[in-house]
C-alpha cells in the first residue's frame, strides 16, 4: 500500500452530522495518509450545529451534503467505519477487501432535543466531536486491531 492513502468511509444513518465530521476531522488531520468520504444510508439535511462546531475547531464543513452510499458506489474502499448502531445494522455488505469497523457515538441532534439553552445543546455536539477526533488522530494504527 505504499505511495496509496486508504480510503475510508465513514457511515452515518443521515450523514448530516457523525460522519461528516469524522470525514473533515480526517481530511484536516490525516489527509497525507487517508482519503475520507463520507455518506448515509438514509441521508437527510446538513446539520448547521455539527457545521458550527466543527468551524469553532477551524474545520470547515459548510460545503458538506448529505450523500448515499450508491453515489460513492465506483469507489473501492480500504475501510467502511459505521459510527451509529443503525447504520451498523443496515450496513450493505462491500466487495472485495472492504474492512468493516463500528466506532458508535451518541447522536448529538437526538441528546440537543430537550437542551434547556443553545449552550447545553452544543455541548453534546462538542463532546461527540471531540470523541470522533481522539480515534480520527490515532488513525490508522486503530484500524489494525
Amino acid at each position: 500500500m505504499t505511495g496509496q492513502k486508504l480510503k475510508i468511509l465513514f457511515l452515518c444513518t443521515g450523514n448530516t452530522c457523525r460522519s461528516q465530521m469524522a470525514e473533515g476531522l480526517t481530511r484536516h488531520l490525516k489527509s497525507d495518509i487517508i482519503e475520507p468520504y463520507s455518506a448515509g444510508v438514509d441521508p437527510g439535511v446538513m446539520n448547521t450545529r455539527a457545521v458550527k462546531s466543527m468551524a469553532e475547531i477551524g474545520i470547515d464543513i459548510s460545503g458538506g451534503f448529505p450523500k448515499t452510499i450508491e453515489s460513492l458506489g465506483h469507489i473501492t474502499f480500504d475501510y467502511v467505519i459505521t459510527l451509529c448502531d443503525h447504520a451498523n445494522e443496515s450496513c450493505p455488505l462491500f466487495p472485495g477487501k472492504t474492512k468493516r469497523l463500528h466506532w458508535g457515538f451518541e447522536d448529538p441532534p437526538k441528546l440537543a432535543e430537550n437542551a434547556a439553552t443553545e449552550d447545553e445543546a452544543m455541548s453534546h455536539y462538542h463532546r461527540v466531536r471531540d470523541e470522533i477526533k481522539s480515534l480520527v488522530e490515532k488513525l490508522p494504527n486503530v484500524l489494525n486491531d
